[in-house]
């Protein structure tokens, strides 16, 4: 990222460690981390050291290697309105679960993408799981349409995935926009013992269930 008036040369470099991290797919060296982000080893070293010591990096004892850990992950579900939702949502998701025999998961708009902030295993011995963090193009997917307001309950093909439906409603705030959506990515089996309206009609249910605890927490007065 280009250097601004108001830089502050750590702190770049500390970002620039995190989001190589972030990024990589398996644990990183020193020498690795210094080469990719343009720096010196002796330049990296205190930063690296800090951002371990705080949590932010893990650093195997052995090898040496470092990789990203769940700091930023657990920082974002410190925010009140999306601990409230998450609160009020696993739940109703858990339950979901448990009766269609799919897994499910919960997304947010985030930064113009559709962010995964929640997942519930198929409780079957077949499932499609979507990784907690993940995010996608808001614009290709039956998520991001009804997150975006372009319809508040969807059943689409997944184009990527042969044998998967994107079965999405939205949570709703009062004002009627969305504010997460639901989705069950169903899995088109010989196994599927529930037909596919059957599993939308319980995803509107359950989309319906937390809408209902969301606004139960938010008239609950403060102690």
């Amino acid at each position: 990222m280009p250097a601004t008036e108001y830089s502050v040369p750590a702190l770049d470099k500390a970002f620039d460690v995190l989001e190589l991290l972030a990024d990589s797919t398996r644990s990183l060296s020193q020498t690795e981390i210094a080469e990719a982000t343009g720096r010196t080893v002796s330049q990296l070293f205190r930063v690296l050291t800090t951002l371990e010591a705080r949590g932010w990096l893990l650093r195997d004892p052995d090898s040496g290697l470092y990789s990203f850990s769940m700091a930023a992950f657990d920082l974002a579900h410190r925010q009140p309105a999306l601990r409230g939702l998450l609160d009020a949502a696993l739940p109703p998701m858990r339950a979901l679960s448990e009766r269609v025999r799919q897994s499910c998961n919960l997304s947010v708009v985030d930064a113009g993408a559709v962010r995964v902030i929640a997942q519930v295993e198929s409780p079957a011995d077949f499932g499609y799981r979507v990784r907690v963090g993940a995010v996608f193009p808001a614009e290709s997917t039956a998520t991001g349409a009804v997150l975006t307001g372009a319809s508040t309950e969807l059943r689409r093909d997944d184009p990527l995935q042969p044998g998967i439906t994107d079965l999405v409603v939205a949570v709703l705030r009062p004002d009627g926009r969305a504010r997460a959506a639901l989705t069950v990515p169903y899995v088109s089996t010989s196994f599927s013992g529930i037909p596919v309206d059957r599993v939308l009609s319980a995803a509107r249910a359950a989309a319906r269930l937390i809408e209902t605890r969301l606004a139960g927490s938010s008239q609950t007065p403060a102690r």
